[in-house]
């Protein structure tokens, strides 16, 4: 996920992390600044102290070099009463220059003049503790501008926030099926009515699109509905005519099976293209859907080896639509019929669960996590590809729990867990 904070605190992040970047910056440059100025105030002090030291020796050449807390001389040669200078300072070159000495930083100013060499030193102690007490007001002025900086940033992200938090509102409360006033209307020619006109637009084109699928199921329901009753009435009457041979009253069977495969199949894909919920107030007897499926498919065992035990252990009553119901049974009872040539097919109704399980040819390895793909055939299978994914759009919508343990030449284990659609029971 690209975003995945609030566009508030995005915004109030940015808004402190500017300030707390621009005070940093001006803190910086105003300790720099005074760091530079303490270094030349000291400097201007050694030169003026070194001048006027130079005076008072020109009037008295046995003046001693100033010594002081904060500045102290030497002379070399030392004048009588004045001790030499330091090893330390002699090697210094004319000139300013920074020295630690003795753990003390000094500001060192050293000169030759009238045949001697002048020493100075500030003692850069005070300035330094200046400094530092000028350092931590300089790192709390930090960070209280960046707790303003954040909190203005989360007061202004409310303001600015504000418009777009009421166009999320009311798209949240739109229905795509019912007329609105426009949400243009309500919002500045800004980027934010550039937003609510793209919303304007997606919602006319998802209304457009809502009509046409509505046209197309009304129409499907009519114009397939209707032939398939015919074919399925037909097909029926045909075989009940005593006149036919075993095998057309076979044929006849069939069509009346495929005309009735594809009316459920038709109802259940009408269904699902509804935009509704899972809520419904039938109430479906699993058990009554279990043996009808066991019985409308038991002609596919016919010249099989196979036996079916079915067992039933409880009848769950189902908050679901019959029809669909049979669909997701019989796809998989038609699946455990079809592949299982020889053993058994063993089926268990719980109250919580169906299980089917049979001895067949199984299902490899490899294709076992696409079966539920939409148009996927396995090796072994001559359908459509379409029963299985149908099955697991109908579970989805129920909120079922379907699962197959398979392997290649081994059979297939199916679970079908009913969750929360159980009726309660009186």
């Amino acid at each position: 996920m690209r975003f995945n904070r609030s566009l508030r605190f995005r915004v109030a992040l940015a808004f402190a992390l500017f300030g707390a970047l621009l005070s940093l910056l001006l803190s910086a440059w105003l300790y720099l600044a005074s760091h530079d100025a303490g270094i030349r105030l000291m400097d201007e002090t050694l030169k003026a102290e070194m001048e006027d030291y130079r005076a008072r020796r020109q009037r008295n050449p046995r003046s001693l070099p100033p010594a002081t807390v904060t500045v102290s001389g030497y002379v070399s040669p030392a004048p009588e009463g004045a001790p030499p200078p330091p090893a330390a300072l002699s090697q210094a070159p004319p000139g300013l220059s920074s020295l630690l000495w003795k753990g003390v930083p000094y500001r060192l100013l050293v000169q030759d003049l009238d045949g001697a060499r002048y020493y100075l030193l500030y003692n850069e102690t005070h300035q330094a503790a200046r400094e530092a007490r000028f350092k931590w007001l300089l790192g709390s002025g930090v960070v209280m501008m960046t707790l303003l900086a954040c909190a203005g940033g989360l007061w202004l992200a409310g303001r600015v926030i504000s418009p777009v938090s009421a166009l999320a509102e009311r798209v949240k409360a739109l229905e795509p099926e019912q007329e609105h006033s426009p949400l243009t209307a309500d919002f500045p020619r800004d980027e934010l009515g550039a937003l609510a006109r793209a919303f304007d637009h997606y919602l006319s084109r998802l209304r457009a699109f809502i009509e046409r699928e509505r046209a197309f199921t009304a129409d499907v329901s009519h114009e397939l509905r209707t032939p398939l009753s015919i074919i399925q009435g037909a097909a029926e009457m045909q075989a009940e005519d005593e006149s036919l041979t075993p095998r057309q009253r076979q044929r006849a069977l069939r069509v009346q099976r495929a005309a009735q495969d594809m009316a459920e199949i038709t109802t259940a894909l009408l269904v699902l293209a509804r935009e509704q919920g899972v809520g419904t107030t039938m109430v479906t007897s699993a058990e009554g859907v279990v043996r009808d499926a066991v019985d409308k498919h038991r002609h596919l065992l016919e010249g099989k080896a196979t036996e079916v035990k079915l067992e039933i252990a409880a009848d769950p009553q189902l908050a679901a639509d019959r029809a669909l119901m049979l669909i997701v049974v019989g796809n998989l009872v038609r699946n455990a019929f079809q592949h299982t040539d020889k053993g058994e097919v063993f089926i268990h109704l719980a109250q919580q669960h169906l299980r089917i399980v049979d001895t067949g040819r199984g299902i490899a390895e490899e294709e076992l996590a696409r079966i539920f793909q939409r148009h996927y055939k396995g090796s072994e299978s001559r359908g459509e590809g379409i029963g299985l994914s149908l099955t697991k759009r109908i579970c989805d919508r129920y909120g079922w729990d379907i699962a197959v343990e398979s392997c290649s030449g081994c059979g297939t284990d199916v679970r079908l867990g009913f969750g929360p659609s159980t009726a309660s029971e009186d």
